[in-house]
């Protein structure tokens, strides 16, 4: 990433103050309390607990469909946008569970940084590793947030350790706990040197803050008993020597997470984290794509679609394209080219999404994440430009892990099936395959609980059971080549070939030796785990 101030002209004040990002964490840290903490700071929602309320009112706002309020995860990613202080924060939720990474990973193509949420008592798991490698490979600055420090919660240098260990990451205390579990009492501020206390008897408020000269300012003792005092001061002495200090720089090139420490469900360190993220986190950044890259303070427009979401509003069956706006400064009603058909749109009813309310957006700058209803012209990977033929790069897709073969439960019914899948398809939510013999689709994902989750939505969406059954096949594979080697392939191994929603070549698997055997016997033929999804 280049350090604005030496390499690149000043951003527009609206694009500047524009703080992108995303929530990353294992199931269970507490990701769903924080997003809705935000908001509630952000002024989009006026109380928290919302979530937690009885009956209809008992839904996340970040929460849309069905079934994940009957299993309490994310599934779906969802876009917020909310101002906080001077900035106006997007934020971007990525779905928590594994069987959904793909889905995380297109998000965080979207975003400039990423909060990772850690549980204080489980420190660094799997899931936190796995998103977190994702960052890794795109740079992102991120900022780290340990949260539910207001029960038993491990030893603070233990998990400042497990973190520059496991992730490979320095590691600067932002701030620093008092305290644990029933003794929490809240953190000394590190970056502004101060004292933030925890009012444990609402769990809305924010308690004071107490403005000091240094952690020797005689007025701490009357906040804290003499000996949390005294292994608070011991403790952050050796933080200071041990570690890093923050350096903004380190931050952005992603090489250095500040780490807050808190209890979002008792509000507390959130707004610390917050004011981290306006202060020191990135404004928006260049994207790269085809034939150059884009910067942000560019005056003509341009956006790319990383999800695609049917039938958000069931009444409707409507589906929604989220846009990262590049560049620019776009206004309702403006006429874009859809790159990928050459055909200009005219995006007259665009969404902001503020909480779970949209909005019309009249306007929207680089850095913002607009909603674009559309039927079906909107797929993931597709960049809308004012004219020129830029094309975002970097948006992959995966080869799926599971494959299954699905069948209408009504055999009278299948041409719906055949529409339903490929709706899904393109909203990325699944591969879908048409093998060149025999009937019928095999449909990939990259976890078994995606099979689950189609099938539901494909009964309520469209009225339609569906089965779903075992396939010969494990795994697939994108065929390239020079065309006369992949017609030869392709003749030479008919059973094992279909075609994807885009009508690219797929060679179906069984073992690793049909792979192995490929590379022996067609030495032009490329097999890839990935495609890139361009538009």
């Amino acid at each position: 990433m280049l350090d604005r101030a030496h390499n690149r002209p000043a951003l527009p004040p609206e694009i500047a103050r524009r703080r992108t990002f995303a929530i990353i964490s294992h199931p269970d840290a507490g990701k769903t309390t924080l997003t809705e903490k935000f908001l509630l700071y952000g002024g989009a929602i006026q109380m928290a607990g919302q979530v937690r309320a009885k009956g209809e009112a008992r839904r996340t706002r970040s929460d849309f469909m069905q079934m994940e309020k009957d299993r309490g995860i994310s599934v779906s990613a969802s876009a917020m946008s909310f101002d906080f202080e001077t900035f106006r924060f997007n934020l971007v939720d990525t779905p928590g569970h594994s069987d959904f990474s793909e889905d995380t990973y297109r998000t965080l193509t979207a975003v400039d940084a990423a909060i990772m949420v850690i549980d204080g008592a489980k420190g660094v798991e799997s899931q936190t590793q796995k998103l977190f490698e994702v960052c890794r490979l795109r740079d992102l600055p991120i900022l780290t947030f340990c949260n539910k420090m207001d029960r038993e919660a491990r030893d603070t240098f233990e998990i400042i350790d497990e973190i520059q260990e496991n992730l490979a990451i320095d590691v600067t205390p932002a701030s620093w706990p008092i305290g644990q579990g029933r003794d929490f009492l809240g953190c000394y501020d590190i970056l502004r040197d101060r004292l933030e206390l925890m009012d444990r008897a609402d769990r809305n408020k924010v308690a004071e803050t107490v403005r000091l000269d240094g952690l020797d300012d005689p007025k701490m003792a009357d906040h804290i008993p003499p000996a949390m005092l005294a292994q608070l001061r011991e403790e952050v002495e050796m933080a200071r020597e041990l570690m890093p200090a923050f350096d903004r720089q380190a931050l952005l090139d992603g090489t250095l997470t500040p780490i807050w420490f808190g209890s979002a469900i008792n509000s507390f360190g959130v707004r610390e984290l917050m004011d981290g993220i306006g202060r020191y986190g990135p404004e928006p950044q260049p994207q790269k794509a085809e034939p150059r890259q884009i910067a942000p303070e560019e005056e003509k427009v341009t956006g790319f679609v990383f999800k695609v979401q049917a039938n958000m509003d069931p009444k409707h069956r409507d589906r929604v394209a989220f846009v990262r706006m590049a560049s620019g400064h776009f206004k309702r009603g403006m006429k874009l080219t859809h790159v990928r058909s050459k055909k200009p749109m005219a995006i007259s009813n665009p969404v902001l999404f503020l909480a779970s309310d949209r909005e019309l957006a009249e306007e929207a700058w680089a850095g913002d994440i607009m909603g674009i209803p559309n039927h079906g012209q909107l797929r993931i990977g597709d960049t809308l430009t004012e004219g020129e033929a830029l094309r975002v790069a970097g948006i992959p897709s995966f080869a799926p892990e599971l494959l299954q073969n699905c069948r209408a439960g009504d055999p009278m019914k299948a041409k719906h099936l055949d529409k339903a899948l490929m709706q899904f398809a393109e909203e990325g939510a699944a591969k879908v395959f048409r093998p060149m013999l025999g009937s019928g689709f095999i449909v990939g994902v990259v976890g078994a609980l995606q099979f689950e989750v189609l099938a539901s939505r494909i009964e309520l969406e469209y009225g339609l059971p569906v089965r779903f059954e075992p396939s010969q096949f494990t795994s697939a594979r994108w065929v390239s080549g020079p065309a006369d080697a992949t017609d030869r392939f392709v003749q030479a191994n008919k059973g094992h070939i279909a075609r994807d929603n885009d009508d690219d070549i797929v060679y179906l698997t069984r073992l690793q030796w049909d792979i192995d055997r490929v590379a022996r016997d067609h030495p032009d033929v490329r097999l890839t785990a990935t495609k890139e999804m361009m538009g």
